[in-house]
């Protein structure tokens, strides 16, 4: 199986495929998609650039899975809501093309990759380079998309098994809470 991790940004978004088979995993590619040769304020632009660069990657590779990081909210505001932007472009890219999506927290791939939930982004990066027996460190958004695609690889099964037994539903108790919906 081959799987991609996305690591998410407006500037520059981290890829990263890995084929699986079995418990080994092997490295195929790794790279970033960037934005900055765009004016800071052209947004549909970089959207654009995203979702083509993501499509790129998809036709060249041929994956059968997708996992992506999931974003969480910033000091700022404006920061989380255009971050939130260029995740939905790739996420749009991949389901456009039919691949199943798992997403999964940085805490999730850093406690998967290094063993702890605070680890550096050094350490990601050289857990990565052991893990797949690479000659050099990869850059740090590659790095963190190659982390999201092992840690799918390692959780991705187990995680089905679970949705398959018992599928999550919305709890009902929880819609209310002191007069509020959440």
């Amino acid at each position: 199986m081959r799987i991609l991790g996305i690591d998410p940004g407006l500037q520059t978004t981290g890829f990263g495929l890995i084929d699986v088979q079995g418990q080994q995993s092997s490295y195929v590619a790794s790279g970033t998609i960037r934005t900055t040769g765009l004016a800071l304020g052209d947004l549909p632009g970089r959207l654009k650039v995203l979702f083509d660069g993501i499509g790129e990657v998809i036709a060249r590779y041929q994956p059968d899975a997708a996992a992506v990081e999931i974003v969480f909210v910033n000091v700022n505001p404006q920061s989380t809501l255009l971050l939130g932007q260029a995740r939905g472009a790739c996420l749009t890219a991949l389901v456009a093309r039919d691949l199943p999506v798992a997403e999964y927290t940085a805490l999730q791939m850093k406690k998967a990759i290094v063993g702890h939930g605070r680890a550096a982004k050094s350490q990601v990066q050289a857990m990565v380079q052991r893990l797949l027996q690479l000659p050099g460190l990869p850059g740090p958004d590659a790095a963190d998309a190659l982390g999201i695609a092992i840690t799918h690889a390692h959780a991705g099964g187990a995680m089905a098994k679970l949705e398959a037994a018992s599928p999550l539903q919305r709890r009902q108790h929880a819609l209310f809470k002191a007069g509020r919906s959440y």
